[in-house]
């Protein structure tokens, strides 16, 4: 069985079946019982390869500011990914937010690194909107995993 690594960003790690390539340029198919969202440094048995999956570096922001608690309640108002650290906040990069959060006396910052942000509170592992329903029909973020 041989070792190998796939680097994918936030949205390409939340997946249930899809054909793959490696970092080495190895095809391979990723076939899961359910949708979920896979974790910096954990291992998939694809078979007679294991894989390991590593998050990729995209565009963030950075958040800090004296009144973070308040911040980051804008942030889950909204429904926005967010990774939750002691003294920042990361989502993904988006001009509107940006603009919210500036208003609201943040600091915001460009920065590139991997995104690890919070699970849901239902424990789904990412953000889902308003629905609490296991339908995947009515699932808001399809878009973002058409291909599961």
């Amino acid at each position: 069985m041989s070792d190998r690594t796939l680097t994918l960003d936030y949205a390409a790690r939340y997946l249930r079946r899809r054909a793959l390539t490696t970092d080495d340029g190895t095809r391979i198919i990723i076939d899961l019982p359910e949708a979920r969202l896979l974790h910096d440094g954990e291992v998939i048995d694809c078979g007679d390869t294991l894989v390991t999956i590593r998050a990729a570096e995209e565009d963030l922001l950075a958040i800090t500011g004296e009144a973070l608690p308040r911040i980051a309640w804008h942030i889950g108002n909204r429904h926005t990914p967010c990774q939750v650290e002691d003294a920042r906040l990361l989502i993904q990069s988006d001009p509107v937010l940006r603009g919210m959060l500036e208003k609201l006396g943040a600091t915001v910052r460009e920065v590139c690194e991997p995104f690890h942000p919070e699970g849901g509170a239902y424990g789904h592992g990412r953000t889902h909107g308003h629905s609490h329903s296991h339908d995947p029909q009515a699932d808001p973020d399809a878009h973002l995993h058409a291909y599961d």
